[in-house]
């Protein structure tokens, strides 16, 4: 028995291992995997765009009450008015990213999780 190893075997080894991971890598990147933190982007994409559209509220309403030194009843208008268009962001967000995943499901009968109609 030799104590040394054979390095044709260490080669051979190498390059088995070197085809399993760019088998895995092409996999990843069909299935869109290749960004772990997909998900954490898109919940603060939604988040910013809910506080961007309460932060340009508040500042359109608060001007226009100092402008016009009424009490706070453009700021409230323009907080509330705000809060819609950050949601319906949101939403149309939403929409887009389900529509990018359907269409990269496979099958003819690919549904989403959430979606309870017949």
């Amino acid at each position: 028995m030799s104590d040394s190893p054979d390095p044709a075997d260490h080669a051979t080894r190498l390059q088995a291992l070197e085809a399993k991971l760019a088998a895995r890598r092409t996999v990843a990147q069909e299935n869109g995997q290749t960004d772990g933190h997909y998900q954490g982007q898109l919940a603060w994409r939604m988040v910013i765009e809910l506080v961007a559209g309460l932060g340009i509220g508040f500042g359109i309403g608060y001007s226009l009450d100092r402008f016009f030194g009424t009490l706070p009843l453009f700021l409230v208008l323009f907080v509330l008015l705000g809060l819609a268009a950050g949601i319906k962001t949101m939403i149309r967000s939403a929409d887009e990213v389900q529509k990018k995943q359907l269409a990269g499901q496979e099958g003819p009968t690919a549904k989403n999780e959430g979606d309870t109609r017949g």
